[in-house]
């Protein structure tokens, strides 16, 4: 257990806060292909929030908002807009995950408790990470319900031939920060993770902006936490700008898997999601960069994807704008073909298209 001292076994959900959660469940829906699974509110018996949990393939969405001004949320909400709250592990035993980030060092966020219904009970606590961001711990004890205790299936439930776009699961949760060192000290002694890999401002920069980061991995890999801090720069950089207009470290954004990038991009651009451009140049020496790849080269530069080779494989990308109106939440698209980098290769072309996006908005 060394390399797991809480007993992680799998991301079980993400929960975001909404201003109006029946309408971001609505948007996830039918821009990004979740199907409903459950559903909690005040025709469930809850009266403090209304919640819409979504699945495809095995992500899993929650979409809450608070029902009050002094509802749990309420202020979060008020403070950063729509945003990402939770990151919610199933753990081998809630208590004692609980009890041992507790001993080393975590800030407590919910105390362990039992919740329960007529389909059985699972126990769950919560401890604080950067920002007012939480990590939810839940382990089950006989719960055979839809998703958790209070919630009841959702209408319509079940992902229906040809409702999704071939999003898989999530490959890796991305954090900006103000003290990049410090939280990533905090998942090693944590959480028992360990540094994956390192970038710095060399590696993340353009002729205005850079960034560093430090990927922290569980010990099986599939628990990928890169966190960012802006680095100094002739302007504002794109971790900076989060950083104001999140007022305070966050989730700045989240990476879908799929096996076929070309198909789900194109699906998701027919469903109105907004990439950011990647210049024209950046296809012109592809070939000769990236070498022989399985995808229609054609393909990639109509839609704009990105790709990167390492000596393990390649892998292929693309980022949404942001997601909210305010310049926070963004999702990434990623396939991989051996590749288990994070496209370092791309980063001067990717910076230089979010730089394009800040300057529209007047905040570079």
């Amino acid at each position: 257990m060394s390399d797991n001292p809480l007993g992680l076994r799998r991301l079980h959900h993400v929960e975001f806060l909404a201003g109006n959660a029946k309408q971001a469940a609505f948007f996830y829906r039918h821009a990004f292909g979740f199907a409903p699974l459950a559903y909690a509110g005040l025709e469930t018996g809850r009266r403090d929030q209304a919640s819409y949990a979504l699945r495809q393939g095995r992500i899993t969405f929650v979409l809450t908002t608070p029902l009050s001004a002094e509802a749990s949320g309420a202020r979060f909400l008020q403070r950063h807009g729509d945003a990402v709250r939770d990151l919610a592990f199933e753990v081998d035993d809630a208590d004692r995950a609980f009890e041992e980030a507790i001993r080393r060092g975590a800030g407590a966020g919910t105390p362990p408790r039992t919740l329960s219904d007529e389909h059985g009970s699972v126990r769950c606590a919560a401890i604080q990470t950067y920002g007012d961001t939480v990590h939810s711990f839940i382990s089950d004890v006989d719960y055979r319900g839809p998703f958790l205790p209070g919630y009841a299936r959702a209408a319509g439930s079940g992902e229906p031939e040809g409702t999704g776009v071939g999003l898989l699961l999530v490959d890796h949760v991305v954090g900006n920060v103000e003290r990049m060192e410090e939280w990533a000290e905090f998942y090693a002694r944590v959480m028992g993770f360990s540094r994956y890999v390192t970038f710095d401002d060399k590696d993340i920069s353009t002729e205005y902006s850079a960034l560093m980061s430090i990927v922290m991995a569980d010990g099986s890999q599939s628990l990928k936490f890169p966190i960012n801090e802006p680095a100094p720069g002739r302007r504002r950089s794109q971790i900076q700008e989060y950083l104001d207009f999140n007022r305070g470290p966050g989730v700045q954004h989240i990476a879908l898997r799929t096996n076929d990038i070309v198909d789900t991009v194109r699906r998701l651009r027919a469903r109105g999601v907004e990439f950011l451009d990647v210049p024209e140049a950046y296809y012109a020496d592809l070939p000769s960069r990236v070498g022989p790849i399985a995808q229609d080269m054609a393909a990639l530069r109509d839609l704009r994807i990105l790709v990167d080779r390492d000596e393990e494989g390649y892998l292929l990308q693309l980022f949404t704008k942001p997601v909210e109106d305010r310049p926070t939440l963004f999702f990434e698209v990623i396939q991989r073909e051996g590749s288990r980098g994070f496209g370092k290769g791309n980063f001067k072309a990717l910076f230089e298209a979010i730089e394009a996006e800040q300057a529209r908005r007047g905040n570079l």
